[in-house]
């Protein structure tokens, strides 16, 4: 069964920082894709990243772009979503998929989600 697990959101002030972690099992990490997605109260989910299966192609939506950076360890079975310079329109559910498109930022690209963990933006 596969298996994502995000973690690190939390409440943070605007301009400051999170590092949000997924951590995968049950399947073969190593040949997938993985996407980060958001979802503020009221919206439809929203791509936000990805990050291919060896790391070396990574896309992000121009909102986030320069802010936040995403990364994976293989070794470790781990992907994370560093976030900087967070704006309170960054608040959101944000989820982790694994797929076996290379590098997508459609939710159809994604077989497999985490629960999701919670960024909460203001003073």
């Amino acid at each position: 069964q596969l298996q994502l697990v995000e973690s690190g959101g939390g409440l943070v002030q605007p301009g400051g920082s999170l590092r949000l972690s997924c951590a995968a099992s049950g399947f073969t990490f190593r040949d997938s894709g993985i996407g980060w997605f958001r979802q503020a109260i009221g919206t439809e989910r929203e791509a936000v990243a990805c990050v291919s299966r060896n790391g070396d192609l990574r896309n992000y939506v121009d909102a986030v772009k320069g802010r936040f950076t995403t990364s994976r360890d293989n070794a470790k079975n781990m992907v994370y979503l560093q976030m900087n310079s967070l704006k309170p329109e960054d608040s959101a559910v944000y989820y982790c998929a694994a797929g076996h498109v290379p590098c997508g930022l459609l939710e159809i690209d994604y077989d497999s989600w985490g629960q999701g963990t919670e960024v909460f933006v203001s003073t």
